[in-house]
């Protein structure tokens, strides 16, 4: 009697540490009481009444990625397309996603798939390569309020891929290396405009530089010769006012004149004229030096 009453004790803990629980962070658990549903447990330590209480779902509540396969659309021009989707979401409410759906991400990737149809069709093929952004931010609208009876929400929704037919994508490069040889072409011609506008510019300020370097220089010439014929007129007054003051007799007046006879007669001159009263101060000065070789 004793073993068995040990045996049952041992049996007992046994089936105690067998049904305590330690929930995860980031986990949930489902607990359902002889098939319904019970209650959630969260991140701490549970103990499940054994053979009445279950784990039906361990849900985790990380965000989580699908990232679905290429699903063939078709546009508003009739181009046919495969575009390949990445869902983002997270489980709010691990009792409505055990109990909302029975496969949720199935039906995850089948609205996906329907709704990306549904907007790729109001889109031609222009538009759905340019504006992703608002493809993603309709798709995540949708997908999110379609999934809150399952408890899941919808964060992001982006496009991976967007493959056109191989014709389309040939005339799309084709298309895309004129644009960029028409925009080299418009470059190129931008920068000779702008190298012949510079160039002229550059010869305009030259020249204007060279005129008025040479205004400047025959301003300093004229200055200089009017200082120069200012400076011999002053001179000249000087010397007469000089002379004037002197009182020079006639004989001292008549030197002079001889003496500007005999510069001039140094001169370039073929032809002089003299005047009457040099000639008789010449003879005057001829008989002086006579009589002064006499006197030796």
């Amino acid at each position: 009697m004793p073993y068995v009453l040990a045996i049952l004790i041992l049996l007992i803990v046994f089936i105690l540490i067998r049904n305590i629980r330690i929930v995860q962070q980031a986990k949930a658990y489902v607990i359902e009481r002889l098939g319904a549903y019970k209650t959630t447990w969260n991140v701490g330590l549970h103990l499940k009444v054994p053979f009445i209480e279950r784990v039906a779902k361990i849900v985790t509540l990380k965000e989580q990625v699908a990232d679905f396969p290429p699903q063939p659309v078709i546009t508003k021009d009739n181009v046919t397309m495969q575009i390949d989707t990445v869902v983002y979401f997270q489980i709010t409410d691990p009792k409505l996603y055990t109990y909302g759906i029975e496969q949720p991400m199935v039906a995850i990737e089948n609205l996906a798939a329907t709704t990306l149809r549904n907007i790729i069709g109001d889109l031609e093929l222009d538009q759905c390569l340019t504006s992703r952004d608002i493809i993603n931010t309709k798709m995540r609208a949708i997908l999110d309020e379609a999934t809150d009876p399952w408890g899941i929400k919808v964060n992001r929704v982006e496009l991976k891929n967007i493959l056109p037919p191989k014709e389309i994508q040939n005339a799309m490069e084709k298309q895309m290396k004129a644009e960029r040889e028409r925009r080299e072409a418009i470059l190129r011609a931008e920068g000779e405009k702008r190298a012949a506008i510079l160039e002229a510019e550059g010869e305009k300020e030259s020249a204007i530089l060279r005129a008025d370097a040479k205004k400047q220089q025959q301003i300093l010439e004229a200055e200089g010769e009017a200082e120069a014929i200012l400076k011999v007129q002053t001179a000249t007054a000087e010397g007469i006012k000089l002379i004037n003051e002197a009182a020079p007799t006639d004989a001292v007046l008549r030197i002079k004149a001889l003496e500007a006879f005999a510069q001039a007669a140094n001169g370039q001159s073929t032809k002089i004229i003299i005047p009457s009263e040099i000639q008789g101060l010449a003879g005057l000065a001829a008989g002086v030096v006579e009589a002064a070789k006499d006197g030796k």
